[in-house]
């Protein structure tokens, strides 16, 4: 029951922090370390990610749809130019960003510098202007970069990539809908790897330690969870302030720093 408990929790934060702009690895590691599940966290964050990914294919499901129809539109050719950067950091660097992940020691610095993107994002917000049709290339290329930045484990993949489709002049309806398409083939493939390396047995551990029920358990509560997410930040991101978020992640991250400083992380 313990168990069970522990991984409703993680689920509901991992759909609740994955879309909103405040880090949901850099989330993930905190509570893993509250609760000692470290040594479970590679497989647990990866079907945590898949539960994120089914709220998004229901919330988005029509331009999914619509993408599949037309693999050749401009929306798609788009996500595809924003993936590509995504890629090619995430696996060139796969290894490197896993080992700083299981010791989160820049996590403090990293919840700084996402708030200090948010901040400085919602000060230009009101400059945007370019719908999906307008968006170019390299304003694509640029947000797909960004989000494979945010391999870090603190730094929020929502949050640069709303951030820089803002910076490059993207009205803050399209951002946000942008940076959840752009987060399908991301998070597809971080399952399709973590997948591939359970299958050779590399992940069995993390299986064991968790358990099968409680892994059901936290996917779906982070299916729901980032449902109610998703619905929320394309509400806040239309009639409220980013700043906020910056204000909660800088706390946060002053927290950790001072933690580590007292030698307690």
């Amino acid at each position: 029951m313990v168990e069970l408990m522990k991984a409703l929790v993680l689920g509901i934060i991992q759909g609740f922090t994955e879309f909103l702009p405040i880090s949901s690895t850099g989330h993930l590691l905190i509570f893993r370390k509250l609760f000692g599940l470290s040594e479970a966290g590679l497989f647990l964050d990866t079907m945590l990610h898949l539960g994120t990914l089914i709220s998004v294919f229901i919330i988005f499901w029509d331009d999914i749809l619509q993408l599949l129809k037309k693999p050749f539109s401009k929306l798609a050719l788009l996500i595809i130019v924003g993936t590509i950067p995504t890629a090619i950091i995430g696996l060139t660097f796969e290894d490197y960003f896993e080992g700083i992940s299981k010791t989160g020691v820049t996590v403090g610095w990293e919840f700084l510098f996402t708030g200090f993107i948010l901040w400085l994002a919602e000060s230009i917000k009101g400059k945007g202007y370019k719908n999906v049709d307008q968006i170019q290339y390299k304003d694509a290329f640029l947000v797909g970069t960004l989000q494979g930045a945010a391999i870090l484990p603190a730094i929020s993949r929502s949050g640069l990539t709303i951030a820089g489709a803002l910076f490059r002049g993207i009205d803050k309806g399209t951002a946000a809908r942008f940076s959840f398409l752009m987060s399908i083939p991301a998070i597809l493939g971080a399952v399709v790897l973590q997948s591939l390396k359970l299958l050779k047995g590399e992940e069995l551990a993390s299986l064991h330690a968790i358990g099968t029920i409680p892994l059901i358990v936290a996917t779906l509560a982070s299916a729901i969870s980032g449902f109610i997410a998703v619905k929320w930040m394309l509400a806040i991101i239309q009639r409220g302030s980013l700043k906020v978020f910056s204000i909660y992640v800088w706390i946060l991250g002053i927290g950790i720093l001072i933690s580590q400083f007292l030698g307690k992380w």
